[in-house]
């Protein structure tokens, strides 16, 4: 084996090194990180729903009934009486006739590829899509063709050129780092025209978008003919953890038979599942928890505009600062933590080369006085460096 420690090293020299930070208390909008207190704008906790007490008790009243672990895969005796209704649940959430379980996204998009997808099948993805989608598009030894980032005219020309008689268009729909929606309208229609399906991941958009908050298809009052496969992820949002896909019967069954990444994996715990069943009733009983955040989004983008801070497009709950450089992104993330507010620095590979950035996220937890706190402090680096 390589000498692995030069790697490192080379990481840490090109500011790329990552590093784990020990977190002491609950996820929250306040918490003590590496032994500091600190007002946190990273993580995907939406709707302020993590640390809920009323997910916290249905978790304990769930580990009472079931225990902590499930023992097995669902295929063999993991898959309980609180799973099953979670899935009939969410099911009746995004209107599909079925959903199926998975411990992460990661899974649920390996699912997809590895039961659906073969050699003669062309994939035809975002240049920004997660790298779960991507990832899962090699594994199934499919064609994997990326347009350029939301440019349907450039997926047009690509199916076109591809000439594919079994094609599918994977997309996000909310980008994690970029924080935009993929034009699914548009999107929809140019599959249809070339007779191609299509699957949605809406890891970032579940519980936030929509009137009842089923994501970015309800936004844009799209149904499961026009998007059959749909994904979404319940560690965001939700507040608890796992995945799931949606789809019709056929569809699920066939994942139940084929998906590797379902057949041969111990089921998330039933208690878990018991606590997203209280998520689910949360995301769709309390919509000031969305309104809250769009007022708290807007408010951010209104005072970093008067700022003269430069943020990218987007409407949703992640707000990026492009910063360019990973030492300027780093140097600007350690200035926040120097103020007692947690942003960490984006970097490559996790975007591209000169695309560093901060990834300021927010929670229907934050407060006003909170996020006027971090534009100031977002003022004060900016102001410092143009002095320097």
């Amino acid at each position: 084996m390589k000498d692995l420690s030069i790697d490192l090293q080379q990481r840490r020299e090109a500011a790329l090194y990552r590093r784990r930070r020990v977190v002491e208390t609950p996820c929250a909008v306040e918490m003590r990180v590496d032994g500091r207190d600190c007002l946190s704008f990273c993580s995907n906790d939406y709707l302020g729903l993590a640390n809920h007490p009323d997910l916290i008790a249905a978790l304990k009243k769930g580990a009472d009934q079931w225990g902590v672990g499930s023992g097995s895969a669902h295929l063999v005796v993991g898959h309980s009486a609180a799973h099953h209704a979670l899935e009939e649940e969410l099911a009746a959430f995004v209107g599909r006739e079925r959903v199926l379980l998975f411990s992460t996204g990661y899974m649920a998009n390996l699912a997809i590829t590895s039961a659906l997808a073969g050699r003669s099948t062309r994939l035809f993805q975002d240049r920004l899509n997660h790298a779960s989608l991507l990832d899962a598009a090699r594994i199934s030894g499919s064609r994997l063709i990326r347009y350029r980032h939301g440019d349907m005219a450039d997926l047009d020309k690509r199916m076109q050129d591809a000439d594919a008689e079994d094609a599918c268009v994977l997309s996000d729909g909310v980008f994690s780092m970029d924080g935009d929606l993929a034009p699914l309208p548009e999107m929809v229609r140019i599959a249809a025209a070339h007779q191609a399906d299509v699957m949605v991941d809406d890891a970032h958009a579940i519980g936030v978008l929509g009137a009842t908050g089923a994501g970015t298809l309800e936004h844009y009052g799209l149904d499961d003919k026009q998007v059959p496969i749909l994904m979404a992820t319940l560690g965001k949002a939700f507040g608890v953890a796992g995945a799931f896909v949606a789809g019709s019967e056929a569809l699920i069954e066939t994942l139940i038979q084929q998906a590797r990444s379902y057949i041969y994996t111990t089921a998330m715990p039933a208690a878990m599942a018991e606590a997203t069943r209280v998520s689910l009733r949360k995301v769709q009983q309390d919509q000031w928890r969305r309104e809250q955040l769009a007022e708290l989004v807007a408010y951010f983008r209104q005072g970093a505009a008067q700022r003269g801070l430069s943020l990218m497009t987007s409407m949703t709950p992640i707000q990026p600062l492009l910063l360019g450089s990973s030492e300027r992104a780093l140097a600007w993330s350690d200035a926040l933590l120097d103020q007692g507010i947690l942003v960490p620095a984006i970097r490559p590979p996790t975007v591209a080369e000169g695309q560093a950035r901060l990834r300021l996220t927010f929670s229907a937890s934050h407060q006003m006085t909170q996020v006027e706190r971090l534009l100031d402090a977002l003022e004060k680096i900016s102001l410092a460096e143009g002095a320097a």
